[in-house]
């Protein structure tokens, strides 16, 4: 389990399938997730129950979904994962929806995707994530910024929504760039104490007043 002030990452459990099933089948979600894709969804229970009993068998070695979970009440909200990883070079792809509409706009996905990352390059040692997002989700987009993700490219016309198309963005981060992150937020809750020399704060939650990550590179599902 991996905690935060605003929610914590834990281990998928059977019991999550029935929030999976209102998630996908939700417009409002698909559209921010995956621009509408109908392979996200509408979808069948049976067709997510499959998906959903062989994720609870992933290698933790090579890709694992989590359930974000609200601290406060241990609600269920929402879902992030890792893909795709490759120990010799370093790297993953991640994602992370927020299904829970009411949690939309609070922090939540930018503190979960915090969480991630700080497992991925700590626990996990690696090198590199990225996450893949389209255009039209401007907000999602600038949470990334602001945790430190960096724009490296676009698929031109790659995301079509209705009729309109939209790029397909990806975003990268690496070991770097989150440790210097990391040790500029710390620097920031240093606060001096009695005169006796700077002492650390207590931490906030991370991303907390980040814009809404709602969605980011879902997992490609039937």
């Amino acid at each position: 389990m991996i905690e935060g002030r605003l929610v914590r990452l834990r281990a998928l459990r059977s019991g999550d399938l029935d929030d999976h099933v209102r998630w996908r089948n939700d417009p409002e979600v698909v559209h921010w997730a995956t621009g509408g894709d109908p392979l996200f969804g509408p979808v069948t229970r049976e067709a997510v129950a499959g998906f959903h009993e062989a994720r609870l068998r992933d290698n933790p070695r090579g890709e694992t979904t989590f359930t974000v979970e609200e601290v406060a009440d241990g609600r269920a909200i929402g879902m992030a994962d890792y893909r795709d990883l490759d120990p010799f070079t370093g790297q993953a792809t991640v994602g992370i929806t927020i299904g829970e509409r009411d949690r939309w706009g609070g922090g939540y996905g930018s503190e979960a995707l915090e969480l991630l990352a700080g497992h991925l390059f700590g626990a996990c040692r690696l090198r590199r994530i990225e996450l893949e997002t389209w255009s039209g989700n401007e907000r999602a987009m600038r949470a990334f910024r602001r945790i430190g993700f960096v724009e490296e490219g676009r698929r031109r016309a790659a995301v079509r929504v209705g009729d309109q198309w939209y790029d397909g963005v990806l975003f990268g981060m690496l070991l770097e760039e989150w440790t210097a992150r990391t040790e500029r937020t710390w620097a920031g809750r240093v606060t001096p104490v009695s005169g006796a020399g700077p002492g650390p704060a207590a931490r906030s939650g991370a991303g907390a007043a980040a814009p809404p990550a709602r969605v980011a590179g879902p997992r490609r599902t039937p």
